[in-house]
């Protein structure tokens, strides 16, 4: 059974860069789509960026360019590099993933479709 732990959240400066690293443990992505999704205080989880099982990616408006997913079939291990991070990125941070079955592509990038999630990691934007 596929499991999932986050690391390489932080405090960073508005501007600055994180790199968010997701170890997969129990079974290999090549069988799952995965996703990055991010919570702040008092919000709902939203999505910020999705992958089919080959690496066809996807991502929210917010983005902007500003965010790649990526992943390293040698690790096991799915990351989300961040650039020009602002204020408005503060959140939990969640890898997810599903199997890739259930992923037909981005219109399925919503956390409700997710069924493996990690524990999350803190990014906090802030001067």
């Amino acid at each position: 059974q596929l499991q999932l732990v986050e690391s390489g959240g932080g405090l960073v400066h508005p501007g600055g860069s994180l790199r968010l690293s997701c170890a997969a443990s129990g079974s290999t992505f090549d069988y799952y789509a995965t996703g990055w999704f991010r919570q702040a205080p008092g919000k709902e989880r939203e999505a910020v960026s999705c992958a089919t099982s080959s690496g066809t990616a996807g991502y929210a408006d917010f983005v902007s360019g500003r965010f790649t997913i990526s992943r390293d079939n040698a690790k096991n291990t799915l990351y989300l590099q961040m650039n020009n991070l602002k204020p408005e990125d503060t959140a939990v941070y969640y890898c997810a993933a599903v199997s890739r079955l259930y992923y037909a592509g981005y219109g399925n990038c919503v956390s409700r479709e997710f069924t493996v999630w990690g524990q999350g990691t803190q990014v906090t934007v802030s001067s």
